[in-house]
């Protein structure tokens, strides 16, 4: 039986971190509705204390949605978790994520703490937020690159002390995916009550190595991943919730599935994208302008024959409309015939051969070959029209 891996959508809070893309609360609730509609299970909807935007967002996303539990970050400090608290008052299903840093070099260089100091504020921070009456998620920050004893001594001291999920983030995106893998193995071989929580993965794109890593991680035991749609986040990004899902949903041999509704994905895509004013790359997996699009004349006449040859996934998945094929002076016959086909024209043997001689002279000029020019090329060629 398959096993079920929590979704946990972090594009209104980490995501919103991009320079330029910050929404206003009216707009964060629109994307909150879109991806409880989609699916996932836990929307991280702000950092409440961090400004008085953030904590209002808390206040309407929790009022706006009903299936999903809604999250806010907070540092280990009791006033963050008060502030946090007080947003999620309306939640149906509250959560605290709170946390501190785990690696030598966070806790040396930016709390200017011991290892000692930073637990006992984890520990504290955690008790703190249970005693809300709220959900409670800890993350243990720079954990890709911390001491394996040390950060398997914190996960079962957190988890001690009432965590319902550990965070364990390649917050700088430094891991290889063998290497963030056996982290977390190495956590379910040697932290006692383990158990007792759910381990989350949480990843960064430094490395282009999130979508691997975050995969990596659950093959070793983790039951949540943190995501973002379009894989925004800081720097080079998130994990992307769409690669993710569809990886899952392609590779149905590994026995993992989610509560992503998978034709939703490319219109939430474009929504965030519009709202964020930050466009999503051509090449971008599931949800780039090129993912489903064929240039290459070998690869559009295969596609052609059947597009299993060069599709992995049926556009109509992902709530894209159809494949395409993009004419250019890489394009082939097939192609060519084809598109001329829908638009009313039909052509054999020398004749088409004729005219792919009059598309290429076209094609050179052209980046891309649209219908127009086409048709222009048809209709100067009058003994090819049909």
């Amino acid at each position: 039986m398959a096993q079920r891996i929590q979704v946990f959508d972090t594009t209104l809070r980490d995501g919103e971190q991009v320079p330029g893309c910050q929404l206003s609360t009216d707009e964060k609730v629109i994307v909150a509705k879109e991806l409880e509609a989609l699916g996932v299970d836990v929307i991280e909807a702000g950092f409440p204390i961090s400004s008085p935007g953030d904590f209002l967002s808390v206040v309407e996303i929790s009022k706006a949605v009903k299936d999903v539990v809604v999250c806010g970050l907070t540092r280990a400090k009791k006033e963050d978790i008060d502030v946090c608290a007080e947003a999620l008052h309306h939640a149906k299903r509250g959560r605290v994520h709170t946390g501190i840093g785990s690696s030598d070099i966070h806790i040396k260089n930016k709390f200017k703490s011991t290892r000692e100091k930073v637990l006992e504020q984890g520990v504290s921070a955690v008790k703190y937020a249970k005693s809300k009456g709220l959900e409670v998620e800890f993350f243990a920050e720079d954990a890709g690159r911390a001491d394996l004893a040390f950060l398997a001594q914190m996960t079962e001291a957190i988890i001690a002390a009432g965590a319902d999920v550990v965070n364990i983030p390649d917050t700088t995106g430094y891991c290889l995916p063998h290497m963030y893998g056996k982290r977390i193995q190495y956590l379910y071989d040697n932290v006692k009550n383990i158990d007792k929580a759910i381990i989350s993965v949480h990843c960064h794109n430094d490395l282009g190595l999130a979508t691997a890593n975050t995969i990596s991680g659950v093959m070793h035991g983790a039951r949540q991943v943190e995501v973002t749609i379009n894989g925004i986040g800081e720097r080079a990004g998130n994990t992307s919730l769409e690669e993710v899902a569809m990886a899952f949903q392609v590779h149905k041999d590994l026995g993992f599935v989610t509560g992503i509704k998978s034709e939703g994905i490319y219109p939430l895509s474009k929504l965030v994208s519009r709202l964020m004013r930050m466009p999503v790359q051509a090449n971008k997996a599931i949800v780039g302008a090129n993912a489903f699009a064929h240039s290459s004349g070998i690869h559009q006449d295969g596609f052609l024959k059947h597009a299993e040859n060069y599709e992995i996934i049926n556009p109509a998945e992902v709530g894209v409309p159809s494949s395409s094929i993009l004419l250019t002076a890489r394009s082939g016959r097939a192609a060519l015939k084809h598109r001329m086909e829908l638009l009313g024209y039909k052509y054999e043997g020398e004749e088409l051969n004729t005219l792919y001689e009059n598309f290429l002279i076209v094609a050179d000029e052209k980046k891309e070959v649209n219908n127009e020019d086409l048709v222009a090329l048809a209709t100067s060629l009058p003994v090819l029209n049909r």
